[in-house]
């Protein structure tokens, strides 16, 4: 355990709260329970240090472990977890617990046996805590960490610090806003950047090239490792969602062809929809759904995207700008915590506790034609650095969370 100590300390020797995530207040910190999962490098081992050093004061109370570390190549983690329960441990912080074995009945096993124990844990977006082999629906309170909102990528690359925009604030007052943003920076230039390659905190010191080349390694972490270990994939079937989402990344956003994609891979249609359902998961795309339809693994999603724009750059050359506009858009809302549908007319209906609207997304040239008769419809606007009237400058869905 000494070891594992003295790791933690060279760790928390470059940790700093310069920059934390938007996450940092919202996690439930005094519960005994609690579950971090998000994408490969979207911050979760900061997030975890951060409280660590910041939140508990380090001590030989609390200790970070990453399941990867030697350690464990001969320990378990829930005989750890006794020893440093009796020996006076408060807080057990544990980084990647999808690599695990049996992880939900060793984690299961820690919560019910020692009560005086905080368990927080982080995981890949594909773990389902729920489906694991001991059921902790009834005791783990989960978080999902998202990539960067242009938001937090303007403060966190270029120190330019602005507030959280509520849905009704960006619907009502989106011209103040943009004239404030616009004030003391250049959102446009800043925008295009992000796009390419802002989403995720390791990108700020990489030119476009290495960020994209380290995004498709990460990808691949996901697909070898992580989607391995959770789903249980084998290697040809990691092999045949690799090549899936190299189909996809040409055509998105689609309406699925599910039997025309099922033949070009050889497998079948329910095979197809579980590749789907699990990339999803694993935070590899976003789906929509028409409203009132019911979703399952077994039906296939109306209209399939990129999870965001970055991937659009590393897997595809001179992506589409429509294509982006509508992924960047979606992935905000989604990540801002809306429930999405595929309208009728229109792009997307966008439902929150507070508001409900649908948008219309494109360019300087784009109209309200398709959505002039649908009451609280909006046009999200490429190209524009003011809003005007019911067109919202697209970079302003950026500041929702």
């Amino acid at each position: 355990m000494e070891k594992l100590f003295q790791y933690q300390n060279n760790l928390l020797k470059s940790i700093n709260k310069d920059f934390q995530r938007y996450l940092c207040d919202k996690v439930h910190w005094s519960e005994r329970f609690v579950g971090i999962k998000g994408l490969r490098g979207v911050g979760k081992t900061t997030l975890l240090l951060q409280h660590l050093k910041y939140k508990l004061n380090p001590s030989e109370k609390h200790l970070y472990v990453s399941l990867d570390h030697p350690y464990f190549y001969n320990h378990l983690l829930y005989d750890l977890a006794l020893e440093f329960s009796q020996q006076g441990g408060k807080t057990l912080l544990v980084d990647e617990v999808h690599k695990m074995p049996h992880w939900s009945r060793q984690i299961k096993n820690i919560y019910d046996s020692h009560p005086d124990l905080q368990l927080i844990f982080t995981a890949s977006s594909s773990l389902d805590i729920y489906r694991g082999e001991s059921d902790l629906s009834r005791r783990v309170l989960t978080h999902q960490l998202h990539g960067m909102s242009f938001r937090e990528y303007l403060l966190f690359n270029h120190g330019l610090s602005f507030p959280v925009i509520s849905f009704p604030e960006l619907l009502n007052n989106h011209i103040e806003y943009s004239r404030e943003i616009s004030s003391k920076t250049k959102p446009l230039l800043h925008f295009k950047n992000y796009l390419q390659k802002g989403y995720l905190p390791f990108g700020k010191d990489l030119s476009p090239e290495s960020y994209e080349s380290r995004l498709i390694q990460t990808l691949e972490v996901v697909f070898n490792e992580d989607l391995s270990y959770v789903e249980g994939y084998s290697a040809d079937k990691i092999f045949k969602i690799k090549k899936l989402l190299g189909i996809l990344a040409e055509s998105v956003p689609f309406t699925v062809n599910v039997s025309a994609i099922a033949n070009k891979l050889g497998i079948g249609r329910n095979t197809l929809l579980e590749f789907l359902y699990a990339m999803e998961k694993a935070g590899l795309l976003h789906f929509l759904h028409r409203e009132g339809k019911g979703v399952s693994t077994l039906q296939k999603p109306d209209k399939i995207y990129l999870e965001n724009t970055n991937m659009a750059f590393a897997l595809k050359s001179n992506p589409n700008a429509g294509a982006l506009r509508e992924l960047f858009v979606i992935n905000q809302l989604k990540n801002a915590g809306a429930t999405l549908y595929l309208p009728d007319k229109g792009d997307v209906k966008v439902q929150t506790k507070d508001v409900e609207f649908v948008l219309e997304i494109g360019g300087k040239s784009k109209t309200n034609k398709q959505v002039k008769d649908i009451e609280n419809s909006y046009l999200a606007i490429d190209g524009y650095e003011y809003g005007y009237q019911r067109k919202i400058p697209i970079y302003l869905f950026g500041f929702l969370y």
